[in-house]
């Protein structure tokens, strides 16, 4: 039966092991980070693990303070019921006090409801099925696409009881992360750090405005290029380079891991890109952005805020967004400081 929200905090803030689950991709994963840090500081003496998508689970190894972190097959594919069941198994085996689940999607509220926890608070979510209530101890409602994900995420844990603390993204790159950037960037020291594609051609810059911007851009600045280690993204790239007057100073050719990406993005003055993984781990590392993003309305979710930030939308369409063009870009660049 769910008891109130608020004094969940109460209850759990004694617990010798707490579970955080979010069986997301990479966004959902960086977002997660300040609630985590929220949960870390409320509860210190708690051993604090966390499930996550397995692909991006290296991802947390910026996060020392984490106490161990399990890997959940979601890419391509999450698994079928009855492959979950050794999982299952060794989740209950390990005596978990309490579970939080602040995305309230239906595989990570049963995989919740299956550690035996005997706390367990879930995010009401967005679209009920009428079984949810019978899984969860505990639920706080935060409306959805109002404000960025990880800001979602911390007011729950607070409609939970949770000390407020100010969000922040407590990352530490490792130092031999920091220092393969260093000696692969040579003496290149002030950059701007482009991430030029997304995961489909319709939510990206047209390649020729993509190639315009370029060549604007490093007329001014000393710019590096990346991209995903997928065959579409690095053939993407050699076109976009064949279109270039002013080429990047490096370009990493999706050959780098998220730990040696956030190093190089960290290292760099401003990010430049679409609604991608590489925007998400500039916000993670407290860099400047240019952003660009389809029309939706979901935007709100994902969308970095606050004066280092800028984003423009455009309608998608096969060629890529439109309604975009450089004089809009060069504007938005002018108010970061960045005039080219």
């Amino acid at each position: 039966m769910m008891a109130g929200n608020d004094n969940f905090y109460k209850l759990a803030k004694n617990s010798k092991k707490i579970l955080v689950v979010d069986l997301g991709f990479l966004g959902d994963t960086v977002h997660l980070l300040p609630a985590l840090w929220m949960i870390r500081q409320a509860c210190p003496k708690a051993r604090l693990e966390v499930i996550v998508s397995d692909h991006i689970k290296g991802l947390l190894a910026l996060a020392p303070w984490i106490d161990e972190v399990h890997g959940y097959p979601r890419f391509p594919k999450g698994p079928k019921w009855y492959q979950d069941l050794g999982r299952v198994r060794q989740l209950r085996k390990s005596g978990y006090t309490a579970v939080i689940n602040l995305n309230g999607s239906d595989r990570s509220t049963l995989l919740s409801r299956t550690t035996g926890a005997p706390l367990r608070l879930v995010r009401v979510p967005q679209r009920k099925k009428w079984y949810w209530k019978y899984l969860v101890t505990h639920s706080v409602e935060v409306p959805y696409e109002t404000m960025p994900v990880y800001e979602q995420r911390c007011e729950c844990l607070k409609r939970a009881g949770f000390p407020e603390i100010e969000p922040r993204f407590e990352i530490s790159i490792p130092q031999e992360a920091t220092q393969s950037i260093e000696e692969r960037l040579g003496e290149l020291e002030h950059f701007v750090h482009v991430s030029p594609f997304t995961t489909e051609d319709f939510r990206e810059l047209p390649l020729d405005l993509m190639a315009d911007l370029l060549n604007a851009l490093g007329k001014q600045y000393s710019y590096v290029l990346s991209c995903a280690p997928n065959e579409r993204e690095c053939g993407k790239l050699e076109k976009l380079l064949l279109k270039l007057q002013v080429l990047p100073a490096k370009v990493f050719a999706g050959d780098l891991d998220l730990i040696e990406l956030t190093a190089l993005i960290k290292k760099s003055d401003l990010h430049l890109g679409g609604d991608s993984g590489a925007l998400h781990l500039a916000l993670m590392a407290g860099v400047p952005t240019f952003s660009w993003f389809k029309t939706f309305k979901g935007n709100a979710n994902w969308m970095p805020v606050g004066e280092r930030h800028r984003s423009v939308i455009g309608q998608i369409s096969p060629e890529g967004l439109q309604g975009i063009s450089l004089d809009t870009v060069r504007g938005a660049l002018k108010e970061l400081d960045f005039a080219i």
